[in-house]
């Protein structure tokens, strides 16, 4: 199977519509409220517009997508870092890893090679039975939970995805320590 990745556009809205039914059908199944999993045509056409979207095709037929949303976005992430959202696979291609091959892509491919990004976040629902694992899996980290009024408790992650940048980047988040003439 070869793959191809692109950023869809609002032109790419039905077929993407189709692939966030089809692979969201789950997690509507498990009475989990991800935006993603209530999606139609309207919303989808917001999310693209708002947001980079990007897709893994197999013979030209969307596969797998996954959103970045920005920290100057309309809905940034918690940290001021990238932040992962709307991830599926289309069950026509479970158990191919396609998620962890797109991830990958766009963690190498955008993350890191076009925007210099020191990490990534991303939030799941605590109750979901195996997305925690998951994305442990495939390196990222518990951070802290938050109820955003969706009905469950969202777990927030973090994956590093390089050392050094993510040091320069913490450094430039803490605050120095106060001086003792700033103390009094």
């Amino acid at each position: 199977m070869t793959l191809h990745y692109k950023r869809l556009t609002v032109a790419d809205r039905e077929e993407y519509l189709i692939l966030m039914q089809a692979a969201y059908a789950p997690i509507r199944a498990l009475g989990i409220h991800f935006d993603a999993a209530s999606a139609d045509l309207q919303k989808v056409t917001q999310h693209l517009e708002h947001h980079a979207v990007y897709a893994a095709l197999s013979d030209h037929r969307l596969a797998a997508s996954v959103t970045v949303r920005f920290p100057w976005g309309p809905l940034p992430g918690p940290f001021g870092l990238p932040h992962i959202g709307w991830f599926g696979v289309h069950p026509d291609f479970k158990g191919q890893n396609l998620g962890a091959t797109l991830l990958g892509w766009l963690e190498q491919e955008v993350l890191l090679a076009e925007l210099r990004a020191p990490a990534v976040s991303l939030g799941t629902a605590i109750s979901h039975p195996w997305l925690r694992a998951m994305y442990q899996k495939l390196g990222f980290e518990a951070m802290h939970e938050t109820d955003l009024g969706k009905g469950h408790i969202t777990l927030y992650m973090k994956k590093v995805l390089d050392e050094s940048l993510h040091a320069q980047w913490l450094a430039r988040r803490t605050p120095p320590p106060l001086t003792s003439t700033e103390k009094q």
